[in-house]
């Protein structure tokens, strides 16, 4: 009798276990956490997260991100008190799905997201596209998958901006929208065991303004689903207001846990 329950608790076990390793196979997700607050001669606080989320279908590959980023400072006035004031917040969520085509390696892909950027060149930003992908380097150690296709931008200037359109009249808090061109390239190279490379280049190019976008991050393993990252973020916008940079930057320090 005990070994017909240790045979049905030993099958019971296997079951489970390959239960698991299917729906590690099926979804695959990682949550990013980051935090700076500083005290004394200067008072900073800054948050940064991140989830992605990854669901491996028999013919879709399907994508889910959720980001955001939030910052503050000590700030000196004119009459030399010091206020604290936020200087950066803004939050990112986009979802894609590719349809694997019978052709080695390639996709069809649907692509939506929407940024919330309170001091950016633009306030707010959607984007839909759709189009081909194909990963042109697939070996052991390196990845390199690219996608290209049309799509279409609808985007609000902040409330303070100082551009005007055609006749003069103000765009500040105002909605445009245009048909764009989307260009991706996203590479990935394991460097050893506990280290790994991603490089994401993108653009968007529009007749108002052409948007590029470079992520670059280095991940070191710290125990089997903990890791550390280094991440240096670049966003240029070709066309912006007088009072708004081109080019905006962020490094970051982060934690990553995979699940």
């Amino acid at each position: 009798m005990k070994l017909k329950y240790l045979s049905l608790l030993v099958a019971a076990f296997a079951a489970t276990t390959v239960v698991a390793e299917e729906e590690k196979k099926t979804w695959e997700a990682n949550a990013e956490l980051g935090a700076i607050i500083t005290s004394g001669n200067t008072e900073t606080t800054t948050f940064k997260g991140a989830l992605t989320v990854k669901h491996n279908l028999e013919k879709w590959n399907n994508e889910y991100k959720l980001s955001g980023l939030y910052k503050e400072d000590e700030v000196e006035q004119d009459d030399g008190t010091k206020i604290t004031e936020r200087t950066n917040e803004k939050y990112f969520g986009s979802a894609q799905g590719n349809y694997k085509l019978n052709e080695k390696n390639a996709h069809l892909f649907i692509y939506g997201s929407y940024l919330s950027d309170y001091f950016g060149a633009y306030r707010e930003e959607l984007v839909v596209s759709g189009g081909y992908g194909l990963r042109l380097i697939d070996d052991e150690t390196m990845v390199l998958n690219a996608e290209v296709g049309p799509g279409y931008k609808y985007f609000r200037y902040p409330d303070d901006s100082t551009e005007v359109d055609g006749n003069g009249q103000s765009l500040a808090d105002e909605w445009e929208g245009e048909v764009i061109a989307l260009a991706k390239a996203d590479f990935s190279w394991q460097i050893s065991e506990g280290a790994k490379f991603t490089q994401l280049l993108a653009m968007e190019y529009g007749d108002t303004n052409t948007k590029t976008r470079s992520e670059s991050a280095l991940l070191t393993k710290i125990n089997g689903s903990l890791q550390m990252k280094v991440g240096f973020n670049v966003v240029h916008n070709s066309d912006v207001a007088d009072d708004k940079d081109n080019t905006d930057t962020e490094t970051a320090l982060t934690l990553v846990y995979n699940f």
